[in-house]
């Protein structure tokens, strides 16, 4: 019967190209390019006209009555000397080609290779292609020009191409032409193995130690992130120059390693070597990385006396650091004052305001922008994209989507990245999708970005799945698409996948890249391996604070909270500095009264004296330990003196509310937080929309799900998955259905919501298709999962099913049974009177039986009255928490339904002595805004005598319909005329009889009931259901039952 679950093509598709990795790479230059593609020639054919200089026969007369030497273009006079090579202007080029042609101008080879040269530049490199494809002779300085104008345009298969000809040629190749080849290698993107053999020959022909050939190679290390490389030919360089520095000091800028870029910049001050202004331009965005005030100004001081301030370049870089140092002002100064300004200022001054929160002004320098400089890039629109992801900005974001249909820059690959980064940021995967989809052309960046936009929407499995297109399409990877891969496996769920990019990172050599190492450490604390997570955080090479936090979150993650202060001790011990997240961390890992009396007061102190106390992550998550500690009063007490309250401080309040159960103060917080003007995001609307639930409020529900989408909030799973749950637990299926989303795009958690809610409200088999159905889809079931599953078994009498599934748990699906699953398995054998079953299962259950364990028994030997075993749970129960008065009412009603008076009295007494009071059973019935609640034999209502009325009516009524009442459920030692008497003063038989008074004859009652519902009871709602004929529910703590037409949806099997 069991359908077993499909293993997703993600592990051993990746575990292959793992394999792969580890062959031998091919050695020889030529075999790497022969597979790389080649550009027709189709329009060369049609460029007949077009001839070479040098193929013309030496006519002496036709051009000696030309003379260009006084002629007023400068570009035309110096021709004899210089060629086509100070040709500016396409149409002079053309023209003086032409006169060649006539044989009105001389004829020489370096003519034509400069002919080559200018068609290049004015990118016709097809017209270059045919002049030097007709050259009868050919030197060095040919294949130079032709192969340079080949990476000008970006053609480097071509360009390979070409150069193995040349290589068969036998022509010896300069520092230059090998220099154009590495530099392909460095802007494809995807051409890394091809470098690395373009290196060996530069080694090879002896080139390694040129100048420009270093130089070049420093280069392409650092753009594939291969610092190291770059670090140890840089230290082999027996010459370097200014260029030479520089280009290192980019990789480590490029590689995030800030510190290293000033350490190169101080030694080469050390060394004597002037710096130019690319290379000042790069320190200084270093500083502004750093966020170091002091060293920035330093660094600007030395730009002064260097005289490079007024370099464009130099001063876009300013503008950039001050306003990261909050300098906004100074950067305004820094603008003004240009004498030239480019795009990149343009762009620069409006990043400064983003930086600095300021939408509205950025958008006005956009405006600026438009009308005086005239031009705007993929920047500029990157820059105004990153700060539209939020709700109140997104309308503007889709403005700009629309500006960038109309501008037609579309198919630009930057600007298409930056729309994938807003809709990935706004949650709006669908939307990314699309913008994916329909580009024209991606980039490792589109790539990348749409793997982030999946791990951030919890689609792991989407994630991996174009992380494995990347590989098997041989497209380039860097050590952000690692990082997402191992974000993506950042589950128990996934941590075989986890574990094989783990290996893949190893093997492309990226497993000393500090980011790597650090999403590496975050992957296996978040699937719980802290054993591993230590690993690899004792191998790598270098830390940093990020990788002291990773360390530190994920001891606090798993629960080990003396693990975590001992590493923020190690971190202190080792100098490294702590942030506001290394302190938020080592609060989070703090759980119990103890820890907050071992640790968390311990490290607040450690907090005011460092001066963090001041940090608003920090109060929130002082906010939050004292509550998660139990000490919700200290909670409250640092929320009120908050003197700047924001999303983040509320949501912070509103989960310690929620923490301690008090589901009344979430909402209040929620109404608060609203006349303040603050506002709500996903964590506000998740935790609100779980408080309606809790309390089974639907409107209240119903109105945060509107606000939620007003808002925007609509699609983030977070806020659609507690919608989905808000709405089964207020007894709403149709409207779980409703927005339930597509099968391929549902998350495990929304998988396990809809299990769960079909469970609740009866529908059994539902629940069992849906299971079968998530398996088809390829989401691997959790715990969860199972919780639910069993639920609906117990519940729905299918005890046969419910052992089926419990034994698959572990050996199908690996979960190990826990405490929750053990008990619906004991509800489940003991519901189906097979309580002998039950109690052997406790003996025999892999985890310690706790007290739910044993009040689950107890309240199944109620129902079928087993004195003895109900006895002997009632003892484990009070001997594991004796202040439990279920353990006392169930065990006395046991005693009651068998006739057991004596015991019964003894046990009130005994719950009197140690001062223990029954909950008192409650029902109420929610009518527009107003809660109307019902105790026993309640007469407090202004109703009261109509309610009654209508109980004697209702009463009489069903007797005639056959209604016996089954006085076994009134447990107070009394004669059978005040038993039936008192079971007509049950809470939820008031709730009823107010229902029925107070709303339309055609709505549905919805009754709610703390307790679970007594037999007779239910016994009465499906008679009233079917005389009536209207529709009831009704809730207990355990399901709803639906009533219509004299039936229950439970089958009476509750």
């Amino acid at each position: 019967m069991f359908l077993r679950f499909r293993q997703k093509p993600i592990k051993p598709e990746l575990a292959i190209y793992c394999r792969n990795l580890l062959k031998p790479k091919l050695p020889l230059l030529p075999t790497a390019f022969n597979n790389l593609s080649f550009r027709t020639q189709k329009k060369l054919h049609s460029i007949s006209s077009i001839r070479c200089p040098e193929e013309e026969e030496e006519k002496p007369g036709n051009y000696a009555t030309i003379s260009l030497s006084n002629h007023p273009n400068p570009e035309i006079s110096c021709f004899y000397q210089k060629g086509f090579s100070q040709i500016t202007h396409e149409t002079t080029g053309k023209a003086l080609h032409a006169l060649c042609i006539k044989g009105l101008l001389p004829s020489s080879l370096f003519l034509t290779n400069t002919l080559i040269n200018m068609y290049s530049k004015f990118d016709h490199v097809d017209r270059a292609r045919y002049l030097f494809d007709h050259l009868s002779v050919r030197n060095a300085a040919s294949w130079n020009t032709m192969m340079s104008g080949l990476v000008r345009v970006g053609l480097y298969g071509e360009l390979m191409f070409l150069f193995r000809e040349m290589h068969n040629s036998n022509v010896l190749p300069s520092g230059f032409l090998v220099s154009s080849l590495i530099t392909a290698c460095d802007r494809s993107g995807c051409m890394f193995r091809e470098g690395i053999q373009v290196h060996g020959f530069a080694v090879k022909v002896g080139l390694l130690y040129d100048v420009f050939v270093g130089t070049c190679l420093l280069h392409f290390y650092g753009a594939y992130k291969r610092v190291f490389d770059a670090q140890r030919i840089f230290e082999e360089m027996p010459e370097r120059n200014v260029v030479s520095w520089t280009s290192l000091m980019f990789g480590y800028l490029d590689n995030g390693d800030f510190e290293n870029v000033l350490s190169l910049y101080q030694e080469m001050r050390n060394e004597g070597i002037s710096c130019n202004e690319n290379t000042f331009a790069t320190v200084i965005t270093a500083c502004s990385f750093l966020e170091d005030e002091l060293l920035g100004f330093k660094v600007l001081g030395h730009v002064v006396k260097s005289g490079f301030e007024a370099k464009v370049s130099v001063a876009n870089s300013l503008i950039n650091m001050l306003a990261s140092l909050g300098s906004l002002k100074e950067a305004c100064y820094v603008f003004n004052h240009m004498d030239e300004r480019d795009t990149i200022s343009w762009n620069s001054i409006i990043s400064a305001h983003v930086q600095n929160g300021l939408f509205g002004e950025s958008m006005t320098f956009f405006g600026l922008m438009r009308n005086v400089h005239k031009k705007i890039n993929s920047t500029t629109l990157a820059t105004l994209l990153s700060i539209c992801s939020s709700v109140d900005n997104l309308k503007w974001g889709k403005g700009i989507h629309s500006l960038v249909f109309r501008l037609g820059l579309d198919s630009n690959v930057c600007t298409c990245n930056s729309l994938l980064g807003m809709y990935s940021e706004a949650g709006r995967s669908d939307d990314a999708e699309f913008v994916f989809d329909e580009m024209q052309e991606r980039d490792l960046i589109s790539w990348n970005s749409m793997m982030t936009c999946y791990v951030r929407g919890g689609r792991s499995l989407d994630a991996l799945k174009l992380f494995i297109a990347m590989l098997q399409m041989k497209k380039a990877t860097d050590y952000v698409t690692f990082m997402s891969a191992l974000a993506a496996c950042s589950n128990y769920e996934f941590i075989d996948e986890g574990k094989i990019v783990h290996a893949l990172v190893i093997l492309t050599g990226l497993h000393e890249n500090l980011v790597v190492g650090n999403a590496s450490i975050t992957m296996y604390a978040k699937s719980g391996m802290m054993v591993e997570a230590k690993k690899v955080f004792q191998m790598m090479p270098k830390r940093n604070q990020v990788t002291w936090n990773a360390l530190i979150g994920g001891h606090a993650e798993n629960d080990e909270p003396d693990k975590a202060v001992k590493a923020f001790q190690l971190m202190r011990e080792e100098g490294v500095k702590a942030d506001y997240i290394t302190v938020s961390n080592v609060l989070g890992a703090c759980l119990t009264p103890d820890d907050l009396l071992k640790h968390g007061m311990p490290i607040h102190a450690h907090i005011v004296s460092t001066g963090f106390e001041s940090n608003r992550f920090v109060q929130n998550s002082l906010i939050t330990m004292y509550a998660k500690c139990g000490d919700l009063e200290s909670s409250e007490c640092i929320f009120g003196g908050l003197l700047d309250k924001n999303t983040i401080s509320w949501n912070a309040i509103i989960a310690a509310n929620a923490h301690h159960s008090l589901e009344e103060e979430v909402l209040k917080c929620i109404v608060k937080m609203r006349s303040a003007g603050i506002d709500l995001d996903q964590f506000s609307f998740s935790e609100s929309l779980a408080a309606t639930a809790k309390l089974a409020v639907l409107e209240e529900g119903q109105q945060l799900h509107c606000l939620a989408v007003k808002h925007g909030f609509d699609l983030d799973p977070f806020v659609m998955n507690a919608a989905m749950d808000m709405y089964g637990k207020c007894g709403e299926m149709d409207d779980v259905l409703r927005i339930l989303p597509q099968p391929l795009n549902r998350s495990r958690l929304s998988w396990n919501i809809l299990i769960s809610a079909f469970a609740r409200h009866g529908y059994f088999q539902k629940a069992k298709e849906t299971f079968y159905e998530m398996l088809k889809t390829g989401v691997k079931p959790d715990h969860v999962t199972f919780v639910s599953l069993l639920s609906a078994c117990s519940h729905g009498g299918l005890v046969d099913d419910g052992l089926t599934y419990y034994a698959a748990m572990s050996k199908e699906f690996n979960v190990q049974p826990a405490i929750e699953h053990c008990v619906c398995i004991i509800d489940l054998l003991g519901r189906s009177g097979r309580l002998k079953e039950a109690e052997t299962f406790i003996n025999e259950m892999p985890v310690l039986p706790d007290a739910l364990v044993w009040r689950t028994l107890l309240a199944s030997c109620k129902i079928h009255g087993n004195l003895e075993l109900g006895r002997k749970a009632a003892e484990h129960l009070i001997k594991l928490d004796p202040s439990d008065d279920a353990a006392y009412v169930l065990y006395s009603n046991i005693c009651a339904t068998t006739g057991k008076w004596g015991t019964v009295e003894d046990v009130r007494r005994q719950m009197g002595s140690y001062n223990i009071k029954k909950k008192p059973a409650c029902s109420w019935v929610k009518l527009k805004n107003e809660v109307v609640l019902f105790g026993m034999g309640d007469q407090t209502h202004p109703q009261t005598n109509e309610i009654y009325a209508k109980l004697g009516e209702l009463r009489k009524l069903i007797k005639e319909a056959g209604y016996v009442p089954d006085t076994s459920y009134a447990l107070q030692d009394t004669d059978e005329e005040q038993k039936e008497h008192n079971l007509w003063n049950h809470s939820e038989r008031l709730a009823l009889a107010f229902g029925l008074i107070n709303t339309p004859n055609v709505s549905t009652i919805k009754v709610f009931k703390n307790l679970r519902v007594c037999g007779d009871c239910h016994s009465v709602y499906k008679f009233v259901s079917g005389i009536i004929s209207r529709k009831i529910i009704l809730r207990d703590p355990y399901r709803f039952h639906h009533f219509s037409g004299g039936q229950c949806s439970c089958c009476d099997y509750w």
